[in-house]
């Protein structure tokens, strides 16, 4: 079963997308901070991440850098409230693999997933 870490300091965000993917199959784990998505990454080794960007304390540019070091080969999806093009744009040269923006579009969230997971398959 593949893992996906959803990162992100708003518990109803977090509690939506748990439900969701875990409808979709997915093992789902949640935490609400930076810090403890280091941690998670660590101790889990998920297959995806879906990381906000503007977190209290340890923001999700960070957590990135941080993830990058543990495993490059986990797909980070990043997640904001904020339209950013440059943010997003710097995200993606560190190693993120999209930027979606809330409220989300759950089918392009969907897809985009799909499509990591089979390009984390063939790595």
């Amino acid at each position: 079963m593949k893992k996906i870490l959803v990162v992100d300091d708003e518990l109803a965000v977090c509690n939506m997308l748990k439900k969701f993917l875990t409808k979709k199959g997915y093992k789902v784990i949640s935490v609400l901070s930076g810090k403890e998505a280091v941690k998670k990454v660590e101790k889990e080794d998920p297959h995806i991440v879906l990381l906000d960007i503007i977190m209290p304390g340890m923001g999700g540019v960070e957590v990135l850098q941080r993830i990058r070091e543990i495993n490059k080969k986990i797909g980070v999806i990043m997640i904001t409230a904020v339209k950013d093009n440059e943010v997003a744009k710097k995200c993606i040269k560190m190693g993120a693999y999209d930027y979606v923006t809330k409220p989300f579009d759950l089918d392009y969230l969907k897809n985009v997933i799909m499509v990591k997971l089979l390009d984390y398959e063939d790595k």
